[in-house]
């Protein structure tokens, strides 16, 4: 009978000490090979002692995320189907001339029912852990390399604050001196404003940049777009967001997709300027990702440049996402087309 080995990619330093059973700098060691050098094969690891690196061979395993697809657009964007344990899920990689951006996947699914998301009907199929979290950044190193700077986006298939423990340990991870080194404010959380998970962040010692997805800009359009504003509505949200220890040069970002006569006039707008006032932030605009599993369109870009004009001429600070892979399924809001079953259409929340 074959022995379980325990895999140990998502352990800070001092669950890896406690694994090994050995001294601390021995597993400090461990984590660098792992997340600095990058390396998966214990022989490899040659600071380590032959005897360790024999042990360690027989009772731990250092597992990446299975790569069941990959698609490469002719903007340069790669898309990856991933196999983490029986689910499927996606990650994008962005390169750029200065940098690179990451997004990956905090959950198999998302039960937030959001209806201009693809992901949003997939239901929620489970968490991933933060070893599975933080495997596909060290996938994609591992395939494409790293630029120094380097951002992470958690803008991929799920809530990540629905998945707030493996989410929160895959950050520190991310930031560890001796691990990945990245800096805190080049990892960025999107959340649909999930107010219990945004009070936690208070205590934590070090958080990530936030994108809160808001669009819309009064409760009644919300309420339909995203059945979470039912439970907490713009203005719990909002005073939740003033009450978050943001550093004095951060900014909170609210993406707001535009939806063809949903929430492009500029009366919208408007009122986005005056929900978002006293939130010292910056405004993404997603004009939305055509989708056949979606039921709205792309505004013109008329009506964008006249929402643009409203939002600047109000001293908002204003960014037009520009979509990177939609001729692969990767654009913002796209992820998952491929695993929708078409009998199953959540628009519901399960318990939060």
């Amino acid at each position: 009978m074959s022995i379980q080995k325990s895999e140990l990619i998502g352990l800070e330093p001092e669950d890896l000490a406690q694994k090994m059973g050995g001294p601390g700098y021995r597993a400090i060691q461990l984590f660098e090979w792992i997340y600095q050098r990058r390396k998966f094969n214990f022989s490899e690891m040659t600071n380590l002692p032959g005897e360790l690196r024999a042990s360690l061979s027989d009772g731990f395993t250092l597992t990446l995320p299975e790569t069941v697809q990959a698609q490469h657009s002719t903007d340069g964007t790669s898309k990856y189907a991933l196999r983490t344990a029986q689910d499927i899920i996606e990650m994008v990689h962005m390169p750029d001339t200065n940098r690179d951006t990451l997004c990956i996947s905090s959950q198999a699914g998302c039960s937030f029912g959001c209806k201009f998301c693809v992901t949003a009907r997939m239901n929620l199929r489970r968490n991933l852990t933060a070893g599975e979290i933080v495997g596909q950044i060290l996938l994609a190193l591992k395939n494409h390399g790293r630029k120094d700077r380097l951002n992470i986006v958690f803008m991929g298939m799920g809530e990540p604050l629905h998945n707030y423990e493996p989410v929160l340990k895959a950050f520190r991870l991310m930031i560890h001196p001796r691990g990945l080194a990245i800096s805190p404010r080049r990892i960025t959380v999107s959340t649909v404003g999930l107010v219990p998970a945004l009070k936690r962040l208070k205590m934590e010692p070090v958080i990530p940049s936030l994108a809160v997805s808001l669009n819309a800009s009064n409760n009644r359009l919300r309420n339909e777009l995203m059945p979470v504003n039912r439970i907490y509505p713009i203005e719990t949200l909002m005073q939740t967001l003033l009450e978050l220890p943001i550093k004095h040069r951060q900014r909170i970002t609210f993406e707001y997709v535009l939806l063809k006569s949903v929430n492009d006039s500029a009366k919208h707008a408007q009122e986005l300027v005056e929900t978002t006032q006293q939130i010292r932030c910056k405004i993404n605009l997603i004009p939305l990702n055509p989708d056949p599993h979606v039921p709205y369109e792309r505004p013109d870009e008329q009506t964008i440049d006249r929402f643009v004009r409203v939002l600047v001429n109000a001293g908002r600070t204003v960014a037009v996402r520009r979509s990177r892979g939609p001729d692969i399924s990767a654009a913002c809001g796209q992820l998952g087309t491929q695993y929708i079953d078409p009998s199953r259409v959540p628009f519901a929340l399960t318990k939060l």
